[in-house]
């Protein structure tokens, strides 16, 4: 299986529009998608047994700065059948970081999703247990955003970096 045969089945079920972006040169091979339609997507990777993508390795997020107004969720998957990789990204407003969650297709996005949303504010809509996982829940701020200021205290403490 190549690019080549995972574009053309979202394509078949979805349209042409489907796909924004692909990117040949990443490691794994990537596609740019919608915020929209990321969960239908990685629903139909999933499940179409021409691809069954079984595994998601990792999900993280991207902050490309005040200056781009964007942040991005990159999700890498794995097809242990067809021993291939993907990558998929979707942009989002940095103003207003939300997406679908993908912890109902693959149980190891609960923790992924809680870790991009406590390090970079992206919120994941129908997340189960959507909560901060590495800091305390009253914690100022996602660390790491670009524009990120420091707390000098912590509940009385002063917080040296």
């Amino acid at each position: 299986m190549e690019l080549e045969d995972i574009t053309s089945i979202l394509k078949d079920k979805f349209g042409d529009d489907i796909i924004r972006e692909v990117d040949e040169n990443a490691s794994p091979q990537a596609i740019v998608v919608s915020p929209t339609d990321i969960h239908r997507v990685c629903l139909e990777l999933h499940t179409n047994e021409r691809a069954y993508f079984d595994m998601l390795s990792c999900l993280t997020g991207l902050d490309n700065g005040p200056e781009a107004g964007t942040m991005e969720v990159i999700y890498n998957m794995y097809s242990v059948p067809y021993e291939i990789g993907l990558m998929i990204r979707v942009k989002l407003d940095r103003n207003k970081p939300e997406v679908n969650t993908v912890s109902d297709i693959w149980k190891t996005a609960d923790w992924h999703e809680r870790e991009a949303y406590d390090m970079y504010g992206i919120k994941f809509v129908n997340h189960p247990d959507l909560r901060r996982i590495l800091l305390p829940a009253d914690w100022e701020g996602y660390p790491l955003r670009k524009d990120y200021q420091h707390q000098e205290y912590y509940r009385g403490i002063k917080v040296e970096y």
